[in-house]
């Protein structure tokens, strides 16, 4: 399911939102893809320099700290999804809430989750990057379970 929000920020704004939605979300797909892979320099090319992610224990870690995390060669995925897409778009920037599904081993130890997440895009040069990022675990809910909520 895509639920989408078009907030037009300038008046005469020309930009098909049916375009926009499908390239932020292949953006997303691309973000997935790379933390599936552990692909660093793709995972660093979709953030923007001001990056920062809060993680599940609260602490805000910017692009460098986040990078460095997935560079340790102490995680690996076994499976990781997005879905339940509900794009809001703000003229150039957009905020994609949706349920990122995920497991596999981190620092040694096994992980299989579900989270719903909150994602801030921008476009620049005629590409989108991922600002901000928070994800939430949902109670009781592993990867592999299907719960439509």
């Amino acid at each position: 399911m895509v639920v989408m929000s078009l907030i037009a920020s300038e008046p005469n704004h020309t930009t098909d939102p049916a375009l926009l939605l499908q390239e932020v979300i292949a953006t997303e797909r691309a973000w997935v893809e790379a933390h599936r892979k552990l692909d660093i320099a793709q995972l660093a090319a979709l953030m923007a320099e001001e990056y920062a992610v809060i993680t599940q224990d609260g602490r805000v870690l910017n692009k460098a700290e986040d990078l460095a995390s997935y560079s340790t060669g102490d995680r690996h995925w076994d499976f990781a999804e997005s879905d339940q897409y509900d794009l809001r778009l703000y003229g150039e920037s957009a905020i994609l809430i949706g349920r990122w599904r995920a497991r596999g081993v981190n620092g040694g130890y096994y992980f299989d989750y579900a989270a719903h997440f909150v994602a801030h895009y921008v476009t620049r040069d005629g590409r989108w990057q991922m600002t901000f990022a928070q994800s939430t675990p949902i109670a009781g809910m592993t990867s592999s379970e299907i719960v439509e909520r």
